[in-house]
């Protein structure tokens, strides 16, 4: 006979996953409705964590408890919308100068998709998408959800950050596991990210796992873990996933700082600059989406109609729509006037040691500190950031260290902010007298179920 929720107790659901047992899909949904309900508390919150920490989650338990994280809160509803194409997004792990968003978002909705961008801040030396958006002056980081889907339907993307209303379960266990030493789950990970994604009403997603020294997955196996666990629960849950593993040795983009990766997607946006790295990432981004989603049938054709949006112009003025729309200034893309400037903008230079060697290797956690030290990241709950500081035009490996070379090029509020965050820098290079073997794609593998 099945049980009802009147037998079911919380600490013996915490009991059986600390002696490795399977919990029913009941027992999750219940311990679920208790942390959002505050019944549990923050200590048996912690307890279940540290107890999936060491006996795990089967694939069965990561999407009852994905499922149960979603249903926590409010799920977008789509269909009185009258979309006429489908639901999608992807979602990143955090890198340095990774500001695929601005990019990826207009290029899909220029070609028919729509995308409900539920996005958050910065994670310790990583950039955060709300924080880039709020250096564009009057952006609306939370809007009200009507506004929100309405957005979406005319423009074909919006970006926002997450309410308490979106997988407020999540916000708890999430706060209790960043004190309490169990973040690193591969299981509750997945459910964090998945439940929010799945709030957002997506039909398909596509994960960008970064991997290297400035990704939170430093080596190939634990990423292809976590990536193996995320496309087989949102699979599961009903929304079909692939992931795509990128290289994360050295920043995405050529600058890391709010304003600055804006303008430097305005540039993309533009066809000001092309051919980046950034721009690779995105248009295969751009390419797997749209055949998950059934858009197009063929990933070569696909890669060639992502292209194809993006030189157009089409866009870029999706980008401009959108952004004003909510509640940013029009036309944005042609010119960066609402940016304001750094007190102080000065070049890294080459020392005069490593002159005529070539860059073998980036130290890329380092060099996000770096922009995290300048003020343009957060290194306490609440603190304000400096939308202005950053860094820009970063020499890479593979490039030799010439005489007069700018190591990079750094945005400051003063003058011992700047002396700081060049002595980083500097300790973030390493030279050789080799030419170094250089990766040939960004993008390193991909996985699905």
């Amino acid at each position: 006979m099945k049980e009802s929720n009147q037998d079911i107790l919380i600490p013996e659901i915490i009991r059986k996953k600390r002696d490795g047992l399977e919990l029913t899909t009941e027992e999750i949904r219940y311990f679920i409705s208790g942390v959002t309900t505050e019944v549990v508390t923050d200590a048996q919150i912690a307890a279940f964590a540290m107890a999936a920490i060491f006996q795990d989650l089967d694939s069965r338990e990561r999407t009852d408890l994905t499922l149960a994280m979603r249903d926590s809160g409010e799920v977008l509803q789509w269909r009185e919308w009258g979309l006429d194409g489908p639901i999608m997004d992807k979602h990143s792990t955090g890198g340095v100068g990774d500001t695929v968003s601005f990019l990826l978002a207009p290029i899909l909705a220029a070609c028919g998709g729509f995308v409900p961008m539920i996005a958050g801040r910065g994670l310790a030396h990583t950039g955060g998408t709300i924080d880039k958006l709020e250096s564009i002056p009057g952006y609306n980081t939370a809007p009200d959800v009507e506004h929100f889907q309405r957005v979406v339907r005319q423009y074909g993307f919006a970006i926002a950050g997450q309410t308490a209303n979106f997988a407020p379960a999540d916000r708890r266990m999430y706060a209790t596991r960043d004190v309490t030493a169990t973040v690193e789950q591969y299981g509750l990970i997945t459910a964090s990210i998945l439940s929010k994604k799945l709030a957002a009403g997506l039909g398909s997603l596509v994960m960008d796992i970064k991997v290297g020294n400035g990704a939170f997955m430093r080596d190939l196996s634990s990423a292809r873990a976590l990536a193996q666990s995320l496309c087989t629960v949102g699979t599961h849950a009903g929304m079909p996933t692939i992931a795509l593993l990128t290289d994360m040795n050295e920043p995405l983009a050529n600058s890391a700082g709010n304003a600055l990766e804006v303008k430097e997607a305005l540039d993309l946006l533009s066809r000001r600059k092309s051919g980046s790295r950034l721009e690779q990432v995105t248009l295969d981004l751009a390419a797997e989406n749209l055949v998950l989603s059934g858009i197009c049938d063929d990933i070569v054709l696909a890669r060639k109609q992502a292209q194809a949006a993006l030189d157009s112009g089409q866009a870029a003025a999706r980008f401009e729509q959108s952004i004003h729309a909510m509640g940013g200034p029009s036309r944005l893309v042609d010119h960066s006037k609402p940016f304001e400037s750094a007190e102080v903008i000065r070049p890294v230079l080459v020392p005069e040691q490593c002159t005529g060697k070539w860059v073998q290797s980036l130290d890329t956690r380092s060099l996000g500190l770096a922009v995290v030290g300048l003020g343009g990241g957060r290194t306490y709950a609440n603190q304000p950031i400096d939308h202005r500081v950053g860094c820009a035009e970063w020499l890479r490996p593979g490039q030799m260290a010439e005489a007069g070379n700018a190591l990079a090029i750094v945005h400051a509020k003063s003058e011992s902010d700047f002396e700081i965050a060049a002595r980083r820098i500097q300790q973030a290079y390493t030279f050789s007298e080799q030419v170094p073997e250089l990766q040939s794609s960004v993008v390193l593998e991909r996985l699905t179920v």
